[in-house]
């Protein structure tokens, strides 16, 4: 995987950091993609320097814009002359819980388009290099049972959005096989902020009531997952949908919250 290049979108916070770290562990060259945390995304890229050896780019811009998915994609090629792996990670969530009747036209508006809309314009830019290449790698974020397209409470528009990424990335999945293209799909679980820049290793002493596993998940976890789509002998799985929940059941802890 040395001479590949991954393009993260979102990747200066948050489970960006942990992939970017993870990918460029193992020589891959990472383009972190930021809105607007210069400061994090300049740190992160002086980090993936020092602790890998790994050159990395700075690529600016908001996902929601249709140009930027082509302006980002032609950074990558101008530094590298290739773009080789896409992890959408970008995608904007509200954390209060409200009906959907509680929406304004706005965050409907920005919920949509920052999770399914930005992926067609990323994908619209990114698959005909990949193309050109022969060979390439798409993952996308969804949540747990994301599959199934089932109601989540409170979170109809990020729910929406999601579910109908799931059925995007199945489709590109399907159209770019023959060129040997993969897209799939990660669903992580209940992965609290404190713990997206963990390792395993840092939470294998905490224990986790909540979960089944017994102990909380970490952004290793995550980044763990996209590696391995990432990687060349994974050719054979394309179109899949994996959760990496620790068994714990998140959409469900409303309807707890609601007996109580």
């Amino acid at each position: 995987m040395h001479h590949r290049t991954a393009l993260i979108t979102a990747g200066a916070r948050g489970l960006g950091v942990s992939v970017a770290h993870y990918l460029a562990s193992r020589g891959i060259r990472v383009g972190i993609n930021y809105r607007n945390s210069y400061n994090q995304a300049r740190t992160l890229k002086e980090e993936l320097k020092s602790q890998y050896g790994i050159e990395s780019l700075l690529v600016k811009g908001d996902v929601t814009i249709p140009e930027t998915g082509e302006n980002m994609v032609n950074e990558m090629i101008q530094q590298w002359g290739r773009l080789d792996i896409l992890i959408h990670n970008a995608g904007p969530y509200i954390k209060e819980r409200k009906k959907l009747t509680e929406y304004s036209v706005e965050e409907w508006q920005e919920i949509i388009n920052g999770n399914l809309s930005s992926a067609f314009y990323l994908f619209r830019a990114a698959i005909p290099q990949m193309r050109k290449n022969g060979w390439g790698r798409i993952i996308t974020i969804g949540y747990e049972k994301a599959d199934t397209a089932p109601g989540w409470m409170y979170r109809s528009a990020f729910a929406a959005a999601k579910t109908g990424l799931v059925s995007l990335t199945k489709t590109v999945a399907m159209e770019e096989a023959e060129h040997c293209i993969t897209a799939n799909m990660i669903c992580p679980g209940d992965i609290t902020d404190e713990f997206k820049h963990k390792k395993i290793t840092d939470v294998r002493t905490i224990k986790d009531g909540t979960c089944p596993v017994g102990r909380p998940g970490t952004g290793e976890d995550i980044a763990r997952a996209i590696s391995f789509f990432c990687n060349e002998e994974s050719d054979f799985i394309t179109g899949s949908v994996l959760e990496v929940t620790g068994g714990k059941d998140v959409l469900n802890k409303y309807k707890w919250l609601r007996e109580e």
